[in-house]
């Protein structure tokens, strides 16, 4: 899923791009992608784009007469712009991957922008509204780390007892953070992302902060860098210069151990068992209750038990 840095480069290149352009129409694939009936999106329609704004990971297009237009790409959503007139507008200059397709189009005087999704899923959405009122009611709420003090952010953290991991990237809490960044902030931070945010010292807390901080900052950079003056048509939550989030059995960047992974859900949790747990490891939770003691406890036990069995594999689990 695009989180802050990725959706502030979306922004700054669509700034570029369609601010004081008019929107001339709107195709859309289906009606799964628009969770609002009114007012209907073809208002939009002839309307000139006034700003652009993050709200968490949706990107707000504000146009004529306070109407906004509020994409959530969600996880497998992404936006590809083409330069031209209307009449010349179609698909992205780029191909997307393999398997997406075009679920909107909005064609604009100087060009086109597509958004597609991968998969069957269909969870991008499109929210229409008029007025402060209403585009204030899309905003989880989360604290902007970027723009908080430290004491609001101590604050914001321990207002409710979560494992770090969720606390980072529950949007009520932490706004823009998922799971990919939540994961290198956590690294950076040496911190595990299973220690409960009340039982944080202050000085955790605070080098989990200044972690947050430099993390977001950054690869906001880095990003902005790679993009250029183009359009990032390379989204993804997994890149090669991260130091764990997606690099389960690969070295860890500051101290070599191999980092680890557990699975739930849609999500993953990728971390280093050195730096941030002790060398202990943490097991996936439906699994633990199931396998106890067979449950590698340590980065040790399980090299060893790799060692001697080639490839480490858990006990194969019968549903009862």
């Amino acid at each position: 899923m695009p989180e802050l840095p990725d959706i502030v480069v979306y922004i700054e290149a669509l700034k570029r791009r369609i601010l004081q352009h008019r929107l001339e129409r709107v195709r859309l694939s289906g009606p799964y992608l628009l969770r609002t009936a009114a007012p209907p999106i073809q208002e939009l329609e002839g309307k000139t784009v006034q700003g652009l704004r993050r709200i968490g990971k949706r990107i707000a297009m504000g146009f004529d007469q306070d109407y906004w237009l509020v994409l959530h790409l969600m996880i497998a959503g992404r936006l590809h712009w083409r330069d031209g007139a209307p009449s010349a507008a179609g698909p992205p200059a780029k191909k997307p991957a393999a398997r997406s397709r075009d679920v909107a189009v909005f064609v604009f005087d100087n060009g086109s922008l597509t958004l597609t999704e991968a998969g069957s899923r269909k969870r991008a959405s499109i929210h229409v509204v008029a007025g402060a009122r209403k585009l204030a009611s899309l905003d989880p709420g989360g604290l902007e780390v970027l723009e908080a003090g430290p004491e609001e952010f101590a604050a914001r953290l321990t207002s409710e007892n979560h494992t770090l991991k969720r606390a980072l990237t529950d949007p009520h809490l932490m706004s823009g953070i998922g799971n990919a960044y939540s994961d290198e902030i956590l690294h950076a931070a040496q911190l595990s992302p299973a220690a409960l945010t009340r039982r944080l010292t202050a000085d955790e807390i605070m080098q989990l902060f200044a972690a947050a901080r430099k993390t977001l900052r950054d690869w906001t950079e880095r990003l902005r860098e790679e993009t250029g003056g183009g359009f990032p048509e390379k989204v993804t939550a997994f890149r090669p210069a991260m130091a764990v989030h997606g690099r389960n059995g690969q070295p860890c960047p500051r101290c070599g151990a191999k980092v680890q992974r557990i699975r739930y859900a849609d999500n993953e949790t990728n971390y280093c068992p050195r730096c941030q747990t002790g060398g202990k490891l943490l097991a996936d939770r439906s699994l633990s209750r199931l396998l106890k003691q067979d449950w590698p406890r340590t980065l040790e036990e399980l090299e060893a038990l790799r060692s001697s069995e080639g490839q480490y594999k858990p006990p194969r689990v019968v549903p009862l």
